[in-house]
């Protein structure tokens, strides 16, 4: 065990949604420091821990056996410091868990999230207290890193939910509308849908013509072609939406949150004498089977992306992540956000990550090879 670090404490926590992968960032960064002889505290529920001034320790026995878990043994939340409800009141709680890390004489906290965790470890830092962060979402859409982890896992969900929907599209000659995550990118429906060779893929960086989807899927029919899966982001928009700025419709998660359980088919639900609003996979279903008279179903995996044990290369990919974040809490180097370059695990200063999204540029390799091999992305434009 080495004890030479210039980093003497560090709080670890875990922000924004569940992801596949939490745990084994948190074993990667709790065991290297623990290397260095740093003393380490979880913080339970986000930022609302540290706000709410809760900490454990975390030793050795702690970490061991959760590099396989999904999940957090932390607990997460959406909680923001600088917009925090507290009772009935919303409030600016940023200097206060700047002051709770203090207390603790925590030299660095360590926030394991995406793009909204990246924001408020910034807003942290602008107040005094050093961070480091790690780019966790299913999204894969964190600026500055070449890819986040939990992607892996939740493409692989995605990417075998496809594969098994073939099975009954082609059983009963059916359009298949899936659903996945993505409200900003479609970073996930793109991989998944080249992997599991969807037929038409809808993302938010490129409007589409339901027109054109139309089209390709009665093309496909007369070619014998006994199916269709379209792959869906639910951030996906449609041209004239997308000119008239328009945000996304909901997402089926979201409505069938509202309904109690959606149904399985392309209609907009009702419950009790309210009307529902309509999904964006029930509508770009209805949609297409209205302009081609072929049936449609629908299937929103919803939050089974976010689930379940975390890949190989997800687990890999955040102990390398991990450990990089050791090696430079023990060299007392902070404000930076570990991210992959290459074949690399670099950092980069948290001010250059903190804001925006990384989308699909239009021009990417995916989205070339998705329309060489013929799927459909919702528009005209087609390559050579």
């Amino acid at each position: 065990m080495s004890r030479n670090s210039k980093t003497k404490c560090i709080g670890i926590l875990t922000s924004g949604g569940d992801c596949p992968g939490l745990n084994a960032a948190i074993r990667a960064v709790a065991k290297s420091a623990i290397h260095y002889g740093i003393k380490v505290l979880g913080i339970p529920d986000g930022f609302r821990g540290l706000v709410e001034n809760r900490f454990l320790p975390l030793d050795d026995p702690d970490v061991s056996g959760i590099l396989t878990r999904g999940g957090t043994i932390l607990g997460t939340s959406r909680d923001k410091p600088h917009k925090m409800r507290m009772g009935d009141q919303v409030l600016d709680m940023t200097k206060v868990a700047v002051a709770n890390a203090r207390s603790r004489e925590i030299d660095c906290l360590v926030c394991l999230g995406g793009n909204g965790t990246q924001k408020n470890a910034q807003r942290i830092r602008e107040a005094g207290q050093n961070v480091i962060t790690l780019p966790k979402t299913i999204d894969n859409d964190v600026i500055g890193t070449d890819v986040t982890f939990g992607f892996n896992t939740a493409m692989n969900t995605a990417t075998e939910a496809i594969d098994r929907l073939h099975t009954t599209a082609t059983s009963h000659h059916r359009v298949i509308v899936c659903e996945l995550m993505g409200h900003k990118t479609g970073w996930l429906a793109l991989g998944a849908g080249i992997a599991g060779g969807a037929d038409v893929i809808l993302i938010p960086e490129i409007p589409y013509d339901r027109g054109v989807v139309a089209a390709h899927l009665i093309e496909r029919r007369k070619h014998n072609k006994r199916f269709s899966i379209i792959a869906v982001a639910e951030g996906a928009r449609s041209i004239k939406e997308a000119r008239d700025g328009k945000p996304a419709k909901p997402s089926g998660v979201e409505s069938a949150r509202q309904s109690q359980g959606k149904k399985g088919h392309a209609h907009a639900l009702h419950e009790g004498p309210h009307l529902v609003q309509e999904s964006l996979d029930s509508r770009i279903a209805r949609q297409l089977q209205q302009l081609t008279g072929l049936e449609a179903r629908t299937t929103s995996l919803g939050h089974v992306q976010r689930g379940g044990s975390p890949s190989p290369q997800d687990r890999m990919l955040c102990t390398l992540l991990g450990t990089e974040a050791g090696q430079l809490l023990a060299e007392g180097k902070y404000n930076v956000m570990i991210a992959v370059r290459g074949s690399k695990t670099v950092p980069v200063p948290l001010e250059e990550v903190s804001n925006g999204h990384r989308t699909v540029p239009i021009d990417h390799p995916w989205i070339h090879a998705a329309e060489l091999v013929e799927t459909c992305m919702g528009n005209r434009i087609r390559r050579t």
